[in-house]
C-alpha cells in the first residue's frame, strides 16, 4: 500500500506520543514498527512478537473514514499498550492500570472500544462444518475441514479422540 500524508500523521504522533512517555517515566519505551494493513473490525492491534520489535497494526480503512476520532483514541490507545507493557512488564493487563495510567499521561480517553462503522470493513466468515468426537461436538472452519479432507487429524482438548466429520 502506498503510504499516505494521512499514514505519515499517524507515524508521526505515534512516535511523539513514545518520546512524550519516555519523558514522563524517564526511561526509553523503544521503538515501534508501525503498519497499516490491519482489516476488519478492529481499528488498531499491538503485537509483541518475542525478542522483535513491537508492532502496532493500524487498519487504514477505518483511519481514513474515521480521521480526527483514529488520531485522538485510537493511536494513543495503542501506543499507551506499548508504553505499558515495556515500563511495566509483561504480565499487567492489557486494559489494567498502568494502560489507563498511560492513557491519562496522553491525554485520551480509557475506552476499551471504538464506535467506527464498519459495514465496509467486515470480511467474509469462513464456513463451518460440523465435526464430533466421544464427548461433544465441533465446528471447524472451511479451512481445517479441507486439512481434514487433506488428511490432517485434530484432537478433542478434552477427551483426545479424532475428530470425526459428522453425517447430519
Amino acid at each position: 500500500m502506498l503510504e499516505t500524508a494521512l499514514q505519515r500523521e499517524v507515524e508521526a504522533l505515534t512516535q511523539q506520543l513514545l518520546t512524550s512517555a519516555g519523558a514522563y517515566f524517564r526511561q526509553d519505551p523503544g521503538q515501534v514498527v508501525v503498519k497499516f494493513d490491519l482489516t476488519g473490525k478492529a481499528a488498531g492491534m499491538a503485537l509483541f512478537p518475542h525478542r522483535a520489535t513491537p508492532v502496532i497494526r493500524y487498519n487504514a480503512l477505518l483511519l481514513v473514514e474515521n480521521r480526527a476520532d483514529f488520531l485522538k483514541r485510537t493511536v494513543p490507545h495503542e501506543v499507551a499498550h506499548i508504553v505499558a507493557r515495556r515500563l511495566f512488564g509483561h504480565r499487567i493487563k492489557p486494559h489494567g492500570a498502568e494502560w489507563r495510567r498511560v492513557m491519562r499521561l496522553f491525554g485520551a480517553e480509557a475506552s476499551r472500544c471504538h464506535n467506527y462503522d464498519v459495514s465496509r470493513a467486515i470480511r467474509r466468515r469462513l464456513q463451518r462444518f460440523a465435526y464430533r468426537c466421544d464427548c461433544r461436538s465441533h465446528e471447524l472452519s472451511s479451512i481445517r475441514h479441507n486439512r481434514v479432507l487433506q488428511g490432517q487429524t485434530y484432537l478433542c482438548v478434552n477427551c483426545k479422540q479424532p475428530l470425526v466429520q459428522s453425517r447430519e
